[in-house]
């Protein structure tokens, strides 16, 4: 059989090259070292700057003391109000009137004797304050309510009963006598028997409103004579006592005033204040002068004392750093170079002064200085020239600032701030101070992450 197989020659195999492997490992490359570069460099977290506040209070039961002058009645009868409760009376005041016998208002209309809406209204405050403070552990405070609502009821008549006892005098009514205010001032019908407590007569008790009555005259009662009948409120001037304890004493001891808020009524006032020690108890007085006849009939109030309310700019306590200046006087500084930017001369030591740019990080318009970074400047490079003088400064005196790394431009940029106050973890900053930050600028979150002019992706 004919063998049909015929020579076959071998090739060499021909080397293929192929750009994609070389692309894909080149990119591999690159992707690993800057992914090793990402986890071995410190990371900056941006934090943005925003407007805040800071606002610290603290909540006491105050003791009111003011001058209150308690009138008493010339004779034995039912007594009537003419003046209403909480208004200003003069010396020729109607005030009450006394009878011999019960009288009868039966004849008063409905019209005359409803309240009215300013009335409700005012009824309706104390009510609504009432519920909004109660604490079980006054429960007699419900029956100062259910007095006062009473008295206002009573009183709304004052009006119609002033007609009708005006009839009364007319037609020569016999055992009906009519009394004038003893003194000018505002006119209350109720006691409590603390007119005449001050600060050094307060007790433990007397604070914690143990205990605490309020008597409130009504109309067509019969008192006695020489019975208390009404009370005069008769200076604006008022004074509250709060207690404080040995360590608030001391806090508050250098304050000379304090912003309040009346829970009551949501009020608020700025108070002359004082601390005083009675017997081994502290207190803090706040005093007044005007506003007492919004309080007239009240002995406790429950205040909030502002202790802090400050609004700024509001940073965390990390991103602040402390870095430090040439302190370097204002009239050195100079324009040169090939632009309008801000620099100094320095003696080079060979005749030629050189132009150094610098940055102003801060100015104190007092000693009119300013503070230069101390790394703008070499060693050897240390004696500074005025211009158009022969006026040399040498760079010695230097100065600490607190402030953060603005990253606002993709670099890191010192700014000073001017902390006004702080909490646990913030402070409030001046806002739109000069060289100082604004509000929604981007600063370093921990301010050791960075320095000056380094770049931040």
């Amino acid at each position: 059989m004919e063998n049909n197989i015929k020579h076959i020659n071998a090739y060499k195999r021909k080397t293929g090259f192929n750009v994609g492997i070389v692309i894909f490992g080149i990119t591999f490359i690159y992707i690993f070292f800057n992914i090793l570069i990402f986890l071995t460099n410190k990371h900056v977290t941006i934090y943005e700057v925003r407007e805040g506040s800071v606002y610290r209070d603290t909540s006491y039961t105050g003791f009111i003391h003011r001058s209150e002058v308690i009138v008493n009645t010339d004779r034995e009868g039912y007594v009537n109000y003419f003046a209403s409760e909480g208004s200003k009376v003069g010396v020729r005041t109607r005030v009450y009137a006394s009878s011999n016998e019960k009288l009868d208002f039966t004849n008063t209309s409905d019209e005359e004797g409803s309240l009215s809406e300013d009335e409700k209204t005012q009824l309706y405050g104390k009510v609504g304050s009432f519920a909004s403070s109660y604490n079980s552990v006054h429960f007699d405070d419900v029956y100062l309510l259910k007095d006062t609502i009473a008295s206002a009821i009573d009183n709304k008549s004052n009006q119609s009963r002033g007609l009708l006892l005006d009839q009364m005098l007319q037609n020569g009514a016999e055992g009906l006598d009519v009394y004038n205010s003893a003194v000018d001032g505002v006119i209350s019908y109720s006691i409590d028997g603390y007119e005449n407590i001050d600060l050094n007569s307060l007790t433990e008790d007397i604070m914690e409103k143990k205990n605490y009555k309020k008597n409130v005259f009504k109309n067509n009662e019969k008192l006695s004579a020489n019975q208390p009948v009404y009370k005069i409120l008769n200076s604006d001037y008022w004074e509250i006592y709060i207690p404080l304890s040995e360590e608030e004493a001391k806090e508050y001891s250098e304050k000379k005033t304090m912003k309040i808020t009346f829970v009551k009524d949501g009020t608020s006032a700025t108070a002359s204040f004082s601390t005083a020690t009675v017997e081994d108890a502290y207190y803090g007085i706040l005093s007044f002068d005007k506003g007492m006849t919004r309080y007239f009939n009240e002995r406790y109030l429950d205040i909030e004392l502002v202790l802090e309310d400050v609004t700024g700019l509001k940073i965390p306590k990390t991103s602040v750093v402390e870095k430090e200046f040439y302190v370097v006087p204002k009239d050195f500084i100079t324009q040169g170079g090939n632009s309008k930017s801000d620099g100094v001369l320095v003696d080079t030591q060979n005749g030629n002064p050189e132009f150094v740019s610098v940055k102003i990080y801060g100015e104190n318009q007092e000693d009119g200085t300013v503070y230069l970074d101390m790394n703008s400047f070499s060693k050897t490079h240390s004696t500074l020239i005025k211009t158009d003088s022969d006026e040399t400064y040498k760079l010695r005196k230097t100065t600490t600032m607190k402030g953060v790394y603005n990253i606002n431009k993709g670099y890191s940029v010192f700014n000073k701030i001017d902390i006004l106050t702080e909490s646990d973890d913030y402070y409030i900053v001046k806002s739109g101070s000069n060289y100082g930050l604004s509000n929604y600028d981007h600063i370093a979150l921990d301010g050791k992450t960075t320095k000056e002019n380094d770049v931040v992706f």
